[in-house]
């Protein structure tokens, strides 16, 4: 039923969905430009319509009752901060244990400008070895989606660039607050450790 609901949203709302899910267990997805608190809801609304058991990550301190059964039954995953692992090393972890997990990351962190992407994405992949998906919206065509993948390897600059020309044609809904896909200049990637 929440799967005919959502592609009645985005059908009468004049949203086109697009792009098909690659063919991996695990995998990370990045979204972007995230400029909007609507970008939330039509990633939501995209993974309901496609049936696509995408997780985000929520603050533990939002996983009360009854939020917390509603979060999760719409796919978050909670994250403490007060840890003293990173979350990084927490979502690493979770891949370990998960025979299946697409995580879905936005790696602006927030809606306002920023001067870099944040690297959690990037580094959880090359920790735990996975493929990063690109999703995308694009508000003046209307269409979300899924995009290329490819297996970062440390070659930062070279992925980048990657993913710079494949964002470079979508425009969010506040292309004022997109922020530069680049890392801040002190990130040094970590590898696994074999």
């Amino acid at each position: 039923m929440l799967q005919s609901l959502a592609k009645w949203i985005l059908k009468v709302s004049g949203w086109t969905p697009v792009g098909d899910i690659p063919p991996y267990r695990k995998q990370v997805f990045i979204a972007a430009s995230h400029t909007s608190n609507w970008d939330g809801l039509w990633l939501i609304l995209y993974k309901l319509a496609l049936d696509v058991k995408l997780r985000f990550l929520a603050k533990n301190s939002l996983f009360w009752w009854p939020l917390g059964s509603l979060l999760r039954a719409f796919g978050a995953m909670p994250v403490d901060r007060s840890k003293s692992e990173s979350i990084v090393d927490q979502m690493v972890a979770a891949f370990e244990k998960e025979n299946d997990l697409f995580l879905a990351l936005a790696p602006e962190g927030t809606r306002s400008h920023r001067p870099y992407w944040k690297t959690g994405f990037y580094q959880i992949a090359l920790l735990a070895e996975l493929p990063v998906t690109l999703a995308f919206i694009d508000y003046p065509n209307k269409r979300m989606g899924i995009g290329v993948t490819i297996w970062p390897r440390g070659d930062v600059e070279g992925d980048l660039n990657i993913i710079r020309e494949f964002y470079a044609p979508y425009v969010p809904r506040h292309p004022e607050k997109r922020s530069p896909i680049d890392f801040p200049p002190d990130y040094k990637p970590e590898n696994k450790v074999s």
